[in-house]
């Protein structure tokens, strides 16, 4: 037993003493990266999955576990395969060019992107929406700081707010086909679901009366 206990010691102060090694350093922080990857991808989707699966679908707890399951899974491999592609491509291009630009995190994202969230999927999609959103806030923020767009006199954000909320549910109303099905099913619940229901049971305490009523 004693045994056990120092050769697990000395298993540790091996690695522990690789891991300090500043030749490896690349090579290990794209390892982490996936790592961190697969974790916050996990994280991100469990709670959310949780949410939408028990508030909107149908089916058995077996079932609905399942698709928890099979979409934390998703989230969370295809967040470590873009961390591990790209940190990888950004250590190889610094590695042979000698020095970091710009155009390298653009290069190594792009062809991370296409390789791993280039398919069409509910996953992918709520992704790529997430990242959009943001994306025009911070391009639109960078252009004021570059001096591209004068520095706005008022907040503009009540702006953009009311002109999100007046757009999206003009097409809810009008082309719901075009919005994301996640997205469908939380205003469905909120402004079609609220139209309905026959006693206090479903107005107050169920969002839908029993199919057995």
């Amino acid at each position: 037993m004693a045994d056990g206990g120092a050769s697990l010691r000395a298993l540790l102060d091996t690695v522990n003493t690789l891991l300090r090694q500043r030749r490896y350093r690349a090579a290990l922080a794209v390892l982490k990266g996936f790592r961190n990857g697969a974790v916050y991808g996990a994280k991100i989707r469990a709670p959310h999955a949780l949410v939408m699966t028990f508030l909107f679908k149908e089916g058995s707890l077996r079932e609905k576990l399942k698709s928890i399951a099979q979409a934390t899974f998703t989230h969370s491999r295809n967040l470590a395969y873009f961390v591990f592609t790209y940190k990888g491509l950004m250590a190889l291009q610094s590695r042979l060019l000698g020095k970091k630009i710009p155009l390298h995190s653009f290069f190594a994202a792009f062809i991370g992107g296409w390789l791993v969230f280039g398919e069409n999927n509910p996953i992918n999609s709520q992704i790529i929406m997430y990242l959009l959103s943001r994306i025009l806030f911070g391009l639109s923020r960078l252009a004021v700081e570059k001096g591209y767009v004068p520095q706005p006199k008022q907040d503009p954000f009540p702006l953009v707010a009311a002109l999100l909320w007046g757009t999206v549910l003009w097409l809810f109303e009008y082309h719901r086909h075009t919005l994301q099905p996640s997205l469908q099913s939380s205003m469905t619940y909120l402004y079609d679901d609220s139209n309905v229901w026959h006693d206090i049971s479903d107005f107050l305490i169920y969002n839908k009366r029993s199919t057995n009523k």
